[in-house]
């Protein structure tokens, strides 16, 4: 935690923390789709990927990466998305709920540096309405007629927010000064320029509008010159602040992202007032970018907000007019600029590609013109006259050149073929290389020859795109996603208590098939399994063999520590194998009982998991992380904190979450760096059982299985013991006792399991 976390009050930061729902926080950047009960899944927003591989669990208040590794809780995944400090993203979040925070030693410290985002987006904020109350003055009566005569009446430049910045030297900074902020925080927030004069308005004289980011905080402005006398730019932006990244924002994207998740469309448009022309057309999806080319950074946005993009099936085209996996849609006025807009489109990224395409706007009109001079309906029909991207780069190569004569059709296939051969997928390749046949009117055999003979000689281009697409960072893990699972009305952690669910489990009474809970009851033949006795009774538990399969582990030794026989294994290791990747028994069960300790501490404490001897668990990881959940006090630190959450005033829903996200990250914090990887994996991996109904007859099976597995290694251990000693010796006798005990307690487990 960081060190200034102690300046909020403990109690405020567990309240933060349970009431902020992790998937209502991820899903502003993330499009997330149900994956079972309790989990959700998306595309990861920290690191570059095709298939869905970042889960969330909102009953734990956490988020696993099963493709980049990254992992934490809600607070966590806001300091990483908007790179601030701790204090700050609980700050941010208590601000989204309501929630009021109290200060210790006489109030938040500021870090040296540069001034809070969150100032920053006050500022903007501020602003906004500056802005606003300016373009109802009569300053501002040229910028008003320029949007009337584009079309749009006062409703439309309310709903966009349009603003107008009069010609003054420092209007909105001595209004931000005013309003608390200090001059390095209107530089900072792009709001002013420095001056030798001191501080001078960026913006004057001009039409102004906000742009927010993909959560809707005002980060930025755009600003379009009204004056034909004003010798500045026609367009201007804020400049590259903490909050405001052209390559990562999209202008719209505010008023449009709950559209794109939903229809799975998203229209590329190239200027605000084609985004206002669009989505006063019903084309609720438009966005633009802000002052640069669209590129791999607007592509990532999209990609999260589209879902899966590595789907082969991506971008087939459905009866409904639709397309299959989301499309993404650029307009272009049909000048050069917009054509290689999209040619780098093309070149970008080959899966986003594939559900690509573009739509020319008649006459060389942008889409407010269209919808000005040709209504809303014209506009919508240039939209739904898509043609894939595929198709366009290469008919933009290929138009350009006089396919009436030979020497040019040569020229055209020339041209064409890299781009036939550029396309990753060979079955979409193939039907491009008999389209490029047909548009040139040459014999398919030659077209391919051209194609291969294009894709034996790879272009720079190629070279760059590919470098493009290489991973944001190395995998902590080569394994696959996993399908996230949690819990649904948990159950009491101690006798006659209520939990989350209002439903009652007391320890040691009857489960589903009239058992009692393995709680430290002696098993046939005296002998308690739970408090890890031996064959006598009273002295330690034996050592345990290492299970099989440990093999699939994914290891990255350690310098730093000693690689002994003893603890080599358990050094090295970062991550466990997917459980659905296991296929040793022992090594299974072991791996689903700490699922089930992580996932479900109510579920665990009724079973009374605590009380396990880690000499239960043979797999060295296993038993390591096993100590790591006892040490911090197991289940019951998990009650604990439950119980002083609810007692401080919080819900039983944001109880629940911040005592299961505290507790997972204790277990993660006494485990250690080396371990900790593997402690969010079994914590975010889904559980086979999906149905909260049966969930306490599941945890009863684990634990009894558990627990079997332990008497049979014992049960190994005496029969080898047998074999090697006299029978005539009394030894052999007590021997075979234990060896009938613990057969006795092997079927009494069986039966409950059964």
């Amino acid at each position: 935690m960081c060190a200034m976390a102690g300046l909020i009050r403990r109690e405020d930061i567990d309240l933060v923390r349970g009431t902020a729902r992790i998937d209502e926080i991820v899903s502003q950047y993330v499009t997330l789709k149900p994956s079972g009960m309790d989990s959700f899944l998306g595309l990861c927003p920290f690191h570059d990927e095709k298939t869905p591989s970042f889960h969330v669990r909102p009953n734990h208040g956490r988020y696993h990466c099963f493709g980049c590794g990254e992992d934490g809780d809600v607070i966590s995944f806001v300091q990483k998305i908007e790179s601030i400090g701790f204090v700050e993203a609980v700050e941010l979040l208590a601000r989204r709920y309501g929630i009021e925070l109290h200060y210790e030693e006489g109030g938040p410290q500021r870090k040296p540096g540069e001034p809070r985002k969150i100032r920053l987006i006050d500022a903007h904020r501020v602003a906004i309405q500056f802005y606003r109350r300016q373009f109802a003055t009569p300053e501002a009566a040229a910028a008003r007629q320029m949007l009337a005569e584009r079309g749009f009446d006062e409703a439309a430049m309310d709903h966009f927010q349009v603003g107008f910045s009069r010609n003054e030297w420092d209007g909105l900074t001595s209004f931000l000064r005013q309003s608390g902020f200090s001059d390095k925080e209107i530089l900072a927030a792009g709001l002013a320029s420095q001056g030798k004069r001191g501080l001078y308005d960026r913006f004057r004289g001009r039409l102004m509008w906000p742009i927010y980011s993909i959560t809707g905080e005002p980060v930025g402005f755009g600003a379009r010159r009204v004056s034909e006398d004003d010798k500045g730019p026609k367009y201007l932006n804020t400049p590259e602040t903490s909050i405001y990244h052209k390559s990562s924002v999209l202008y719209g994207l505010n008023l449009a992202k709950q559209e794109v998740s939903r229809k799975k469309e998203i229209v590329i448009v190239e200027g605000y007032t084609d985004v206002m022309a669009a989505h006063l057309a019903g084309i609720k999806t438009a966005v633009a970018t802000c002052g640069t080319a669209f590129g791999e950074g607007h592509i990532r946005i999209v990609r999260r907000l589209l879902g899966d993009a590595a789907n082969p099936a991506a971008g087939v085209s459905l009866r409904s007019g639709g397309s299959y996996g989301g499309e993404v849609i650029f307009t272009f006025d049909g000048d050069e600029a917009g054509k290689k807009a999209a040619l780098r489109a093309f070149e970008e990224d080959q899966s986003f590609a594939a559900q690509t395409f573009v739509a020319i706007s008649p006459g060389g009109m942008d889409p407010c013109e269209v919808r000005q001079k040709m209504g809303d309906a014209a506009l919508r029909e240039v939209v739904a006259s898509r043609r894939p991207l595929f198709e366009f780069a290469i008919r933009t190569m290929i138009d350009a050149m006089p396919l009436d004569t030979a020497e040019g059709r040569t020229m055209a296939l020339r041209a064409g073929a890299p781009i036939v051969a550029g396309i990753r997928d060979r079955v979409l390749r193939g039907e491009y290389t008999r389209n490029l046949a047909g548009w040139l009117g040459m014999e398919e055999p030659v077209v391919q020859a051209a194609v291969a003979e294009a894709a034996r000689q790879p272009s720079q281009s190629r070279e760059r795109r590919q470098s493009q697409l290489a991973p944001a960072r190395p995998p902590r893990s080569l394994t696959g996603a996993s399908r996230g699972q949690g819990i649904a009305n948990p159950q009491n952690h101690r006798g006659g208590q209520n939990l989350p669910g209002g439903q009652n489990l007391p320890g040691g009474q009857n489960l589903p098939g009239g058992q009692n809970l393995p709680g430290g009851q002696n098993l046939p033949g005296g002998q308690n399994q739970r408090d890890g006795q031996n064959q006598q009774g009273d002295s330690k538990p034996q050592d345990q063999q290492i299970a099989p399969g440990s093999e699939h582990l994914q290891t990255a030794p350690n310098p730093q520590q000693p690689q002994n026989a003893e603890n080599a294994e358990l050094v090295a290791t970062q991550l466990l194998p997917a459980r659905r990747e296991i296929r040793e028994t022992t090594e299974r069960v072991e791996h689903e009982a700490l699922n089930v300790y992580l996932q479900l501490p109510a579920f665990a404490r009724a079973a009374e998991m605590d009380s396990l001897p880690s000499q239960t668990f043979a797999h060295p990881l296993h038993r390591r992380i096993h100590e790591a959940i006892r040490e911090i006090g197991g289940t019951q630190a998990w009650a604990t904190k439950y119980e002083e959450l609810v007692q401080s005033g919080a819900s039983s829903e944001a109880a629940e979450r911040a005592a299961n996200a505290d507790y997972i990250a204790a277990v993660s914090e006494q485990a250690g760096p080396q371990l900790a990887p593997a402690v969010s994996q079994l914590a975010a991996e889904a559980l086979p059982e999906d149905s909260a109904e049966r969930l306490p007859r599941y945890v009863w099976g684990i634990t009894l299985s558990l627990i079997r597995q332990g008497i049979e290694r014992q049960i190994t251990e005496v029969r080898s013991a047998l074999q090697r000693t006299n029978p005539a010796d009394a030894t052999y006798e007590q021997l075979f006792g234990r060896l009938m005990e613990l057969e006795a307690q092997r079927r009494a487990c069986e039966e409950q399991i059964s």
